[in-house]
């Protein structure tokens, strides 16, 4: 028997609705925000990413799909979308549009990983990248916008942010945590032996619970910033006092790419039973210039719909929400005879033009076959019509969520009566 490959998804008509109604929430944040939707390929050549998000990265080194073309040259399946959007914004000289330029992006990403609840090899995501602005105010406002979706779709979620400074101060930072890391070399996992040498702030973001354990001991990146990053950061925390958004300060949060700088954040929602990162993101003030574009400063998230949808059906089955559901036909119209067939398809035509959603027979049923599938399908109408009923022009309209609400209809104005 033919299956999806391991670590892919099927989303089912029933689900799609979930998802229409979450796409149609981050559409009208995304829009009040002054955000247009940027559409970038599938796949790019490997080089944007191993350039754009590091090549100490798990992403990186362990994660990417990639493949070859017939001339040999490597492309991979996005893993993410900060890079290919900078890549997009280069080539097609959108630094030239007036700045702040917001986009935003949703679909399909992929990574080689392990599976699991909430985590799988194809995933879906809406991320938002913001270029041009370099104050703490434009972070805010990224931040908030984070926010404001999470809590329009009925989810809770607690943010923390953190700074991870810049490259004046970092290195510094990096030299400390060294100090800190080589005194507990021998109890490191493998993985984290090598970032002590390329990258020790990676190790911050080790799942080991060995690791973890250590690290929650390490220097902290806020004791060690410069004045730049430090004003930077406090001003960060006032405008998001000042918009009444909660935070928490977690200095574990370095996020998994080299490419960030500066402000860090993620939202943490416990909806899903453990708790889990929805959404992440933080500024990334020199990855234009990394990718050979100007001097162009950026900032941004990335939001995992497949994780937002399983908690907005863990709320659900809780009876907290109300999940919307697959589309139900106002009318069923159950046709019997030739004639009733062609009165049928054209009146079911007329009223689809006007968009309100009818069904009728094209499978050839019986009269009780239609009738127990109209009520399958959840039609709030049924209308007979039969040879009898064309001649007089008059037929039955029957509520299928009220039997006793029934009454006579002249078929020729059914159209404009429904409609």
């Amino acid at each position: 028997m033919l299956q999806k490959p391991k670590g892919t998804i099927d989303i089912l008509p029933k689900e799609t609705a979930i998802w229409h109604e979450v796409e149609k929430v981050i559409r009208e944040c995304t829009a009040a925000a002054g955000f247009n939707e940027i559409r970038i390929p599938t796949f790019e050549l490997s080089s944007v990413y191993k350039r754009g998000v590091g090549d100490t990265t798990d992403i990186v080194q362990k994660e990417m799909f990639t493949l070859n073309d017939r001339e040999g040259t490597e492309f991979c399946l996005r893993p993410e979308g900060t890079a290919g959007v900078v890549r997009s914004v280069i080539e097609n000289s959108l630094y030239n549009e007036p700045m702040p330029l917001k986009l935003y992006y949703l679909g399909p990403f992929f990574r080689y990983e392990k599976p699991q609840a909430g985590r799988s090899r194809e995933f879906y995501q809406f991320g938002i990248e913001m270029f041009g602005a370099e104050t703490a105010s434009a972070d805010a406002e990224v931040i908030a916008l984070g926010d404001r979706v999470i809590k329009k779709l009925g989810l809770k979620a607690n943010l923390n942010i953190n700074s991870i400074g810049c490259p004046d101060c970092r290195p510094k930072y990096h030299d400390a945590l060294r100090d800190y890391f080589k005194s507990h070399e021998d109890e490191l996992c493998g993985t984290c032996k090598e970032r002590l040498v390329k990258n020790p702030l990676r190790i911050l973001d080790c799942k080991s619970p060995i690791c973890g354990a250590i690290a929650d001991g390490a220097p902290k990146t806020i004791d060690h910033l410069c004045e730049g990053c430090n004003s930077h950061f406090e001003t960060l925390k006032a405008t998001l006092d000042a918009l009444g958004i909660e935070y928490g300060i977690n200095p574990r949060i370095v996020r998994g790419l080299d490419y960030y700088r500066k402000t860090v954040f993620e939202f943490i929602s416990d909806d899903i039973g453990a708790q889990s990162t929805v959404c992440g993101g933080g500024r990334y003030d020199g990855l234009v210039q990394q990718l050979d574009g100007p001097a162009l400063c950026g900032i941004g998230f990335g939001m995992g719909l497949t994780r937002i949808i399983l908690a907005l059906k863990a709320k659900a089955e809780k009876g907290e929400m109300q999940l919307p559901e697959i589309g139900q036909p106002l009318l069923y119209i159950a046709p019997m005879g030739e004639k009733g067939v062609m009165y049928a398809m054209k009146t079911v035509a007329a009223l689809r033009e006007k968009g309100i959603y009818a069904e009728t027979d094209v499978v050839s049923r019986s009269l009780k076959a239609q009738m127990k599938y109209a009520d399958k399908i959840g039609a709030k109408y049924v209308l007979v019509v039969g040879d009898n009923e064309l001649e007089n022009n008059v037929a039955i309209l029957k509520n299928m969520r009220d039997r006793d609400d029934s009454k006579e209809v002249e078929l020729d104005a059914v159209v404009n009566l429904i409609g």
